[in-house]
């Protein structure tokens, strides 16, 4: 007879054993009595956990540790990196925003302009000269452009054009 079927018989007749002086599993003493005896007598069922954690923890502690591939290394350190510094850009730009015209709205001033119409063969550089002729007409146009919206500097004739007046 093997040990696990004396141990399934014994269950079954543990109330006859029990006058003989016989302690199995079903007893409320065998825990107390019979820790770590393995066999009929005394066998505790809860110790087989322990057994079997201890077993886990020797067949995890035989595997190799992790090894990471290239790529797995270049995951690892390169995607946090790329984060950061997308973050440490995105606060640069925030804090050094040229949006910031003025510290209040006193301190803003309106610039001056006139209202002047594009005539047919005009361009934007004959009307900057035209207009400001003191200053540097790079500029001007430049001025020109901003004030209006312009895409490319161009202009179509009879269009109404907002130019500085000083």
């Amino acid at each position: 007879m093997s040990a696990t079927s004396a141990i399934q018989g014994s269950r079954h007749k543990g109330s006859a054993n029990q006058g003989r002086g016989h302690h199995t599993s079903e007893s409320p003493r065998s825990a107390e009595q019979g820790a770590g005896v393995s066999g009929i007598q005394g066998f505790n069922w809860e110790e087989r956990p322990a057994v079997k954690a201890a077993r886990a923890a020797k067949v995890r502690s035989a595997q190799p540790p992790l090894r990471l591939t290239r790529r797995g290394r270049i995951v690892l350190v390169g995607v946090p990196l790329i984060l950061l510094t997308v973050l440490l850009i995105s606060l640069a730009g925030f804090l050094n925003s040229p949006a910031k015209a003025a510290d209040s709205a006193s301190e803003l001033s309106v610039t001056p302009t006139v209202s002047v119409t594009v005539q047919p063969g005009q361009s934007l550089w004959e009307i900057a000269g035209s207009v400001a002729p003191e200053r540097d007409t790079r500029d001007v146009v430049a001025d020109i452009v901003q004030l209006n919206n312009l895409d490319g500097g161009k202009v179509m004739p009879g269009q109404q054009i907002f130019v500085p007046s000083n």
